[in-house]
């Protein structure tokens, strides 16, 4: 989840962990259709350069991804379809995975969803429409390669976007290896913050209004995060991996980011990685988090071999001057 417009960590922190917001009290509007973007981006390797290239150059697609004549192989037979995080875009978080996707063999697709109208940045509203909007991407993706079943990536809000797709939408029996970065499957109290908000008289609309419906629908115990779980976090058939950090900057507890239903692998950065104190933001863009998701992919093919020591909380003063491009 990125926060929008904010001056530094902790105003932004305090807006963001609003209080919940039921699905039902999602905008009235027609739920918005998804972009699919089509301008070739440069791969990048830092989230500031990504950040710096959408913003010159709008509608640009991550590099390797969103060739419709691509044909899945046989190593690699269900294409990957990645889901951005929070006020962000396909490019600007997966500027880095999608030309290594693409280069490990595989036929990788990217949308930006859920964008208000008019909007420059994408994941702000309603996360049930957006996961709707996903699912009608990968019925495009699944019509033009032929594939019976696609692999998903989503990272931060876009692990809860395409979970709700997987778990609820019916999406399950088209979704081979679901993985989370970063994944606010129960949400997040952020310091403690958030129960404080939801206590104020007003707080909860006061936070949704300065930041988002998909922001406020993440937090731990709101409707949307109780309907996702309930009955069980994960359904049958379906391979679930998240990865995470026991320094995410947004998603706390922690824990919070893995699983407990049957057939999920919760796998943490500094488990594998003792001194790569990476955290949520600079997720996306780590490579030894990155060698993890493509390894929860194809466990077979890529050495993790890219442990680095990264000081915690780096990467946070780049997202705060990113946020107020």
């Amino acid at each position: 989840m990125r926060f929008r417009g904010a001056g530094a960590v902790v105003a932004g922190v305090v807006l963001l962990m609003s209080g919940a917001v039921s699905t039902a009290q999602a905008d009235d509007a027609s739920p918005p259709s998804f972009v699919v973007p089509t301008g070739a981006g440069l791969p990048q390797t830092g989230r500031s350069a990504a950040a710096a290239y959408a913003h010159d150059h709008p509608g640009s697609a991550p590099a390797g991804s969103n060739d419709f004549s691509c044909t899945p192989s046989a190593d690699h037979p269900e294409p990957v379809v990645l889901a951005h995080g929070t006020d962000a875009s396909a490019y600007a978080d997966w500027a880095a995975l999608s030309p290594m996707l693409a280069a490990d063999g595989y036929c990788v697709f990217a949308l930006d969803y859920g964008g208000a109208p008019g909007a420059d940045s994408f994941g702000t509203e309603d996360i049930v429409a957006s996961a709707g909007e996903f699912g009608r991407f990968v019925d495009r993706v699944r019509d033009a390669t032929g594939a019976g079943k696609v692999d998903v990536v989503g990272y931060s809000q876009g692990a809860n976007v395409t979970r709700y797709y997987v778990n609820k939408l019916g999406g399950a029996p088209f979704v081979d290896h679901w993985v989370g970065l970063a994944s606010p499957s129960y949400g997040g109290v952020m310091y403690g913050l958030v129960p404080v908000v939801q206590a104020l008289p007003g707080g909860p609309e006061f936070a949704r209004t300065v930041t988002s419906v998909a922001v406020s629908q993440q937090m731990q115990g709101s409707p949307f995060m109780n309907d996702l779980n309930s009955g069980g976090d994960t359904v049958p058939g379906v391979s679930y991996t998240t990865i995470g950090s026991r320094y995410d900057e947004m998603i706390q507890p922690y824990t919070n980011m893995a699983l407990r239903g049957a057939g999920a692998a919760n796998i943490l950065i500094q488990d594998r990685c003792p001194e790569d104190g990476t955290g949520h933001f600079r997720a996306p863009y780590d490579p030894f988090a990155l060698d993890l998701v493509r390894a929860a992919l194809d466990p077979d093919a890529v050495p993790l071999a890219r442990c680095e020591f990264v000081p915690i909380g780096a990467g946070i003063p780049e997202v705060v001057v990113d946020s107020n491009r």
